[in-house]
């Protein structure tokens, strides 16, 4: 897996599948594991969704830790399929600076999002977000059987 600087614009149109909007709460975290579950269920992707599951969980749990009180209080999740990959934004307030890959000891209960997002995805990215703050996104690759021909951006 390797991060790189940006996955938007790789010359393949993204097929959009769905969003939510959550508010950064605590318990937005649960509601948006379950919708993001239920709302890819009808996808019939071809491979277990827990694992993504775990990654919007992580993302909208560090998105809600790191809410700041600058008035936009809300998480979006964006997925998308390219090719036969999935493609998952975390739009959440705050700068994109802030955003780190940690290394935390055995013994820290904390700090481990991205290093999941960088163990179990193909690709993730931290970028601007087109609606304000920061955007962190994941690429899956080979989610489907069978990749659909790519659409010209």
């Amino acid at each position: 897996m390797a991060r790189v600087a940006s996955i938007v614009g790789t010359g393949v149109r993204p097929e959009p599948l769905g969003c939510i909007t959550v508010e950064a709460v605590p318990e937005s975290v649960a509601l948006a594991r379950r919708l993001f579950r239920e709302l890819t269920g009808a996808h019939e992707l071809g491979f277990p969704v827990d694992d993504c599951v775990l990654l919007v969980s992580e993302l909208v749990t560090n998105a809600v830790d790191h809410a700041d009180g600058d008035g936009t209080r809300q998480i979006r999740v964006d997925w998308w399929r390219v090719r036969d990959g999935l493609r998952v934004d975390v739009h959440s307030a705050g700068p994109p600076e802030r955003v780190r890959l940690r290394r935390p000891q055995d013994d820290d209960p904390r700090g481990r999002g991205l290093l999941l997002v960088d163990l179990l995805t193909d690709a993730w990215a931290v970028e601007p977000s087109h609606h304000g703050g920061t955007m962190v996104s994941f690429v899956i690759e080979s989610v489907w059987r069978t990749a659909r021909p790519a659409q010209p951006a």
